[in-house]
């Protein structure tokens, strides 16, 4: 499946801006989900927003509520908080930039990649990549993406460039109270030496293909043997998909299939599956 682009807009540097197009950095889709089954009856379970009272709502008659130290909540409707005109809706500004070792790693949320938008900008787009890998520096700046402002710092990525979204000051807790306890007396002197040596015989290149998610591999196994078992409860999938069924539906079938397929060879995969 094509990626979407979750941002459109321009980068900009200075004076000059480039049309660019965020996309998530994230795979979700190799990974196995449910759906919740209402055991009685074998039927999805469905979610709908409701207030007491009243008994489920449309969506078209919910606002957002800001709820103050009185109890009360400010009403506000969808398009006035549209209206709010904030220049990081369609300008992400590299205005500062640091050493990338200066950010530590607790402060990143969540990796997106940055391409142009078309031909016209690769050029530009390619300067400011060489530039921040010749200084080797992260650009900083902010952009508004799905109703929130992130901080965002942007490096090169292989032949592209990388964004991370960084957390807020307030959404990092302070380690102090968690750390106080420790105490900062010096390390055994003998056990600190096993210790560093450990360390350097196991020092390696990082490759994250080397480390297999076992659960993720134990579980699709344990699916396997049950869709081979008669003995296995099934519930039947709806026929009709659309409106609410359709939401956050995973084709379960489809993960396996390419799980066989990457861990069998796709023709003897499908060949067992056949048989």
């Amino acid at each position: 499946m094509a990626s979407r682009a979750l941002w459109k807009g321009q980068l900009r540097l200075s004076l000059v801006s480039i049309p660019v197009e965020i996309h998530s950095a994230r795979n979700s889709s190799s990974r196995v989900s449910f759906r919740q089954i209402h055991r009685p009856s074998g039927k999805p379970v469905r979610y709908q927003k409701t207030v007491q009272g009243v008994g489920p709502v449309e969506n078209d008659d919910i606002m957002k509520g800001y709820e103050t130290d009185d109890g009360e909540y400010i009403l506000l409707d969808k398009d006035e908080i549209d209206a709010i005109k904030l220049e990081t809706r369609k300008t992400l500004e590299l205005v500062q930039f640091v050493e990338t070792s200066e950010i530590a790693p607790i402060w990143f949320d969540r990796p997106y990649y940055v391409v142009p938008s078309d031909e016209l900008a690769e050029d530009a787009y390619r300067v400011v990549r060489d530039a921040l890998r010749q200084t080797k520096k992260t650009g900083l700046g902010q952009l508004t993406m799905r109703g929130k402002e992130y901080l965002c710092a942007i490096r090169p990525c292989g032949d592209g460039l990388l964004m991370e979204t960084l957390h807020c000051e307030d959404d990092i807790r302070d380690a102090d109270p968690l750390f106080s306890g420790i105490e900062d007396d010096a390390s055994d002197a003998e056990l600190l030496e096993v210790a560093t040596q450990l360390i350097h015989k196991k020092t390696a290149p990082f490759d994250a293909s080397a480390f297999d998610d076992h659960y993720a591999e134990a579980l699709r196994d344990l699916i396997t043997d049950k869709m081979k078992s008669r003995n296995t409860p099934r519930a039947k999938a709806p026929g009709d998909r659309g409106g609410a069924e359709a939401e956050n539906v995973v084709d379960l079938m489809d993960a396996l299939k390419k799980s066989l397929k990457q861990s069998k060879g796709g023709k003897s995969a499908h060949r067992k599956k056949a048989s």
